[in-house]
């Protein structure tokens, strides 16, 4: 069974409540359509009735009237979400009547429903920019408890000849959001992507804190925020198999690992890769995924209180449909986790 295969059947079984904001997108419909079919995930989309059915009609698609409307103009429906989101703000100078305004915008809208309980997680991205669907979800839904950092998380799927991490799989972070973490950043982009290989690659996290020296073999304060990195990340998860810093081979090749980081549980097994800033995780992602000829599934965000996804303004239909399988998981872990 493939990774996807495995994520559409555990959404299947569970299906999670999904806000898509952006209604109208003939990208956002058609993949909506195929959730539908498959019963991958209650649809709820945000706008006009009328105006998204018309826009489905003209794609040939046979099941968006099985989705969930609510209409962002409609303040009868609104009006709760609205005194939510004043009581969530009014500390900013956030009037009730700024509150009203400001849940028109679907983005603001699909998040008050999930912080109301009404939705489970929410994916958006096909027309609205990054920086605008994180500023709804930072302001609205936060981050969890004890997490300050929203990182972005991608699981490699390694061709069937390369056999380094498990299943042909690795997870990298970050390679998305934070430019340079700090310290305490780098330890809970550890303990949350561990979440992530568990919760959606399926993989028994072993966590290896990058840099260009293991164990000691280099002296620079680069290294040392990795390293007190590794100990803030065990205090916070004393389960967590972790072990850094180490260098990539050190990590993942297990002749280096016996040479460089001798009686490692981590080294030379690492399946999740913590890169110490933005610009190695993103290079590293990319060059993996052209070198290799690996796929990359992500960015998948972590350490917001409630899932949400943001995707690619040049994204397929496929690419939008993977997101919410991915997203729904993120649901469902988290309510596995919580029970």
């Amino acid at each position: 069974m493939t990774l996807f295969e495995r994520l559409t059947a555990t959404a299947q079984a569970m299906p999670q409540r999904l806000v898509l904001p952006e209604s109208k997108e003939p990208r956002t419909l058609q993949a909506a359509d195929r959730i539908l079919a498959d019963k991958i995930a209650e649809v709820i989309l945000v706008g006009n009735r009328d105006e998204i059915l018309a826009e489905a009609a003209s794609l040939g698609l046979q099941n968006i009237e099985k989705a969930t409307v609510v209409n962002p103009l409609d303040e009868a429906f609104t009006e709760k979400y609205a005194r939510l989101f004043h009581e969530l703000r009014k500390k900013k100078g956030v009037t009730y009547e700024m509150a009203l305004e400001q849940v028109k915008n679907p983005l603001y809208l699909g998040c008050l429903m999930i912080k109301e309980g009404d939705a489970d997680c929410m994916v958006a991205g096909a027309l609205s920019p990054t920086s605008h669907v994180l500023r709804a979800a930072f302001q609205i839904l936060k981050t969890k408890p004890g997490i300050s950092v929203v990182s972005g998380a991608f699981i490699m799927l390694l061709p069937e000849d390369v056999n380094y991490g498990d299943n042909h799989m690795l997870i990298f972070a970050d390679c998305a959001v934070v430019p340079d973490p700090t310290t305490e950043e780098l330890a809970q982009i550890a303990v949350e992507t561990a979440k992530t290989a568990r919760n959606i690659a399926g993989l028994d996290p072993r966590v290896a804190m990058l840099s260009f020296s293991t164990w000691g073999s280099a002296s620079h304060e680069r290294v040392d925020k990795v390293r007190n990195a590794v100990e803030i990340a065990r205090s916070m998860d004393p389960t967590l198999n972790i072990d850094g810093e180490l260098q990539s081979d050190a990590a993942i090749v297990p002749s280096v690992a016996e040479k460089k980081a001798p009686g490692s549980a981590v080294a030379g097994r690492a399946n999740t890769l913590i890169f110490p800033s933005l610009e190695v995780g993103n290079i590293a992602y990319k060059l993996v995924q052209r070198l290799a000829g690996a796929g990359a599934v992500g960015p998948i965000l972590q350490g917001l209180a409630a899932p949400v996804n943001d995707l690619s303004r040049g994204a397929t239909v496929e690419d939008i449909v993977n997101t919410i399988i991915v997203t729904c998981n993120q649901a469902i872990g988290e309510k596995k986790a919580n029970a």
